[in-house]
C-alpha cells in the first residue's frame, strides 16, 4: 500500500531539511536567476531546500531529470539536466547513460523512456499524471480505423500509451507531424488521437489525404478563434503564438504556429516586443527571464496533469525510488520501433 501524502511528508521531514531558508535562497541565488522574473525570492526560499535535497540526490542514485516544457520553473530550471518539448525529451532518453530516469511530464514520456531504455530505472514521480489525448485511444481504436481505411500507415501522437505505439506504424510529435505525414507511402494517412493536430497538418501536406480519430488536449481545445480576435482587438501590437493541438480557427489567426521547442526557437529568433502564447501556463514563465526584452501577455490554459508533478514529489520519487514505470514485454519491441522510426526520420531531415 502506498503511503499517504502525510506520511511521505513525514518521511521526508525526517531525512531533510526542508524548511524554508533565505540563507539556502541566497546561497543559490544563480540558480534562482534563470526564473527571477516569474519566482519572487521569498519562494524560491521554500524551494531551495528541495532543489538541493534533489539535486544531491541525483548524484547519489546515478539519476538525470528529463522535464517537459510544461514543468513548472523551480523545476525546470532548477533540477533538470535536460529540457524539452516530447521529442527532444524521446531523443534524449536514447542518450542517457544514467541508471535512472527521473521523468517530469506525464505518464506517456515515462513510458516512451522505458520503451526506449528497457535495462533503465524510470522513476514517475506521480503515477496518475496522465494526459487527455493518451486516453482518448486504444488499440483497439486504431483497429477501427485501419479497418475503415484499409492499407493506411497510423501515425501515432507520441501523447499516447505503449499499447497505442505498439499498434501503430510510426510516431510523431508536434514538431515533425507534418514531416512524417509527407514523408508516408500512399495518398491517406491515419493520424491519432489528436484531431486538430491532423487538420492543421493537413493544411499543411495537402498532397495527402489525412484521416483522423476523434481526440483532442484539455489544454489546447479550450482556446477559440474569437479568444485571438478579442485579444488582438484589445492589444493590436502582440505576437501571437499557437500551438498545433490548438483548433485550426486558432491557428488560423495566429502569427507563428509551432511545437514547444518551435515556440521558444520563435521567440529567440523573432524577439517580438509582446508575445501571447496561446498553450500552457508554464512555457511563458520558463523562457520569461532568457527574453527580458519580451513582454509575455495574456490568457493561458493549465494543464492539471503537468502540474501535479512538483518538487516535493521528485523528491520522494528518488528518495524511495518510487515510482518504477513498467511496459508490458510484448509491447516494448513494437512500440520502440514505432518511436525509432520518428527519431529516424527526424534525424534524416535534420542531416539534409
Amino acid at each position: 500500500m502506498s503511503p499517504s501524502l502525510t506520511e511521505i511528508r513525514q518521511n521526508l521531514a525526517h531525512a531533510y531539511d526542508l524548511a524554508p531558508s533565505l540563507d539556502l535562497a541566497e546561497q543559490t541565488r544563480e540558480i534562482w536567476g534563470r526564473m527571477a522574473r516569474v519566482v519572487p525570492f521569498a519562494d524560491w526560499a521554500m524551494h531551495a531546500p528541495y532543489v538541493q535535497a534533489i539535486n544531491r540526490l541525483k548524484a547519489e542514485r546515478g539519476a538525470v531529470v528529463l522535464a517537459h516544457n510544461y514543468m513548472t520553473p523551480e523545476i525546470y530550471h532548477g533540477i533538470a539536466d535536460v529540457v524539452g518539448d516530447s521529442l527532444q525529451l524521446a531523443i534524449a532518453a536514447t542518450r542517457v547513460d544514467a541508471p535512472v530516469i527521473v521523468q517530469c511530464g506525464v505518464h506517456f514520456m515515462a513510458e516512451t523512456s522505458k520503451i526506449l531504455n528497457p535495462g533503465k530505472t524510470v522513476l514517475m514521480p506521480d503515477m496518475a499524471a496522465g494526459c487527455s489525448l493518451a486516453e482518448a485511444i486504444t488499440p483497439e481504436g486504431i483497429a477501427v480505423m485501419r479497418a475503415r481505411y484499409p492499407g493506411a500507415p497510423v501515425v501515432s501522437y507520441v501523447n499516447t500509451t505503449a499499447a497505442v505505439k505498439a499498434a501503430s506504424d510510426i510516431c510523431c510529435t508536434s514538431a515533425n507531424a507534418a514531416q512524417i505525414v509527407r514523408a508516408l507511402p500512399g495518398d491517406t494517412v491515419i493520424m491519432a488521437p489528436d484531431k486538430y493536430l491532423a487538420q492543421n497538418v493537413a493544411r499543411q501536406v495537402p498532397e495527402k489525404r489525412v484521416v483522423w480519430w476523434d481526440g483532442a488536449c484539455i489544454v489546447h481545445e479550450r482556446f477559440t478563434a474569437q479568444d485571438l480576435r478579442d485579444f488582438r482587438a484589445f492589444q493590436p501590437d502582440t505576437t501571437i503564438i499557437a500551438h498545433p493541438e490548438c483548433p485550426p480557427g486558432v491557428v488560423a489567426e495566429a502569427d507563428y504556429t509551432g511545437s514547444t521547442s518551435g515556440i521558444i526557437d520563435f521567440v529567440a529568433r523573432e524577439r517580438p516586443a509582446k508575445a501571447l502564447l496561446v498553450t500552457e501556463c508554464s512555457m511563458a514563465s520558463n523562457i520569461a527571464d532568457a527574453h527580458p526584452a519580451v513582454e509575455f501577455v495574456g490568457p493561458c490554459n493549465m494543464c492539471p496533469y503537468m502540474k501535479m508533478i512538483t518538487l516535493e514529489k521528485v523528491l520522494w520519487s528518488l528518495h524511495s525510488m518510487t515510482t518504477p514505470v513498467e511496459v508490458a514485454a510484448g509491447l516494448v519491441a513494437p512500440a520502440r520501433a514505432a518511436v525509432e522510426r520518428m527519431i529516424a526520420l527526424s534525424a534524416a531531415k535534420a542531416a539534409a
